[in-house]
């Protein structure tokens, strides 16, 4: 089966020359995750390509994604960081995706640090240049937020949104985390939002093969179609191996039909994103 990760942060070591960070989240491990170790892990585990997303405590820098991106094309493409406040980024967009290995812009509202942008209208700029450009965009939003994301939705109909880890409160599980999804079931009626099934072992207390999680997968079935439902791990923070997050959906979720399987697990992804398989 042909599978795709819809996002893996990979980064490098933090030096003087190339320090991270400091803000609301930390790496999710040190050492960091590199290209290679993440091409030998998709082996083992049967995936065929990954969207690399620079990490925020690499902070706007794209570098080591895209150069793993060059170095094998037909295994990594980006969706990149960009400052939504530098007065330059408006300019740098029609041409964004002009960069070998680019696909889009992954972006971040999630934070308190980071939400002002959003809910101040402080890049409704995004909105307007990404769709001129054809570029999609991925969003880690909060469910709170979504209300905000379908009025975006609405007024730009030909700009491709997707969703990141179901917009999911990440210091949260089970009940707790799930508590407003039917927040973000409600965007699903704009045809150009889609939703990545993400991380989710994090998720939940539950052990593999996650059977907690299963009402709620059939719940986002149910609103977005498994056209709109991307599979991905964050893979640097899984709970277990990156074969069991694949076989955990593979094998583990009967209500799922070989057809729904095969757009959830990678075809729809590389559609969206006009990555050609």
């Amino acid at each position: 089966m042909f599978i795709a990760d819809a996002q893996v942060h990979i980064w490098g070591p933090n030096t003087v020359a190339r320090p991270w960070r400091d803000g609301p989240v930390r790496p999710h491990r040190d050492p960091p995750l590199g290209a290679e170790e993440l091409s030998r892990e998709m082996d083992v585990a049967g995936v065929s390509r990954a969207i690399l997303v620079p990490p925020s405590w690499d902070g706007d820098r794209n570098d080591i994604c895209l150069e793993a991106a060059q170095k094998y094309p037909d295994r990594f493409a980006v969706m990149g960081r960009m400052s939504m406040e530098s007065p330059e980024s408006p300019a740098k967009i029609a041409t964004w995706r002009n960069q070998p290995g680019m696909l889009g812009l992954r972006c971040s509202f999630n934070r308190a640090k980071w939400s002002p942008m959003l809910t101040e209208g402080r890049v409704d700029w995004l909105w307007e240049e990404a769709e001129k450009a054809g570029m999609p965009l991925m969003l880690m939003i909060t469910q709170q937020m979504v209300p905000l994301i379908d009025r975006v939705a609405k007024q730009h109909p030909h700009l491709k949104l997707t969703l990141c880890h179901l917009s999911l409160n990440s210091s949260k599980q089970d009940e707790e985390a799930f508590r407003d999804l039917d927040m973000l079931l409600a965007i699903a009626e704009r045809p150009n939002v889609a939703v990545k099934v993400s991380a989710l072992p994090t998720y939940t207390r539950d052990v593999w093969p996650y059977r907690a999680l299963h009402p709620y997968l059939k719940r986002v079935h149910a609103a977005f179609g498994a056209q709109r439902m991307f599979w991905g791990t964050d893979l640097a923070r899984l709970p277990c191996t990156y074969r069991q997050s694949v076989t955990m959906f593979t094998e583990e979720m009967p209500f799922f039909s070989k057809s729904d399987i095969e757009w959830i697990m990678g075809r729809g992804l590389c559609e969206w994103l006009g990555w050609k398989v």
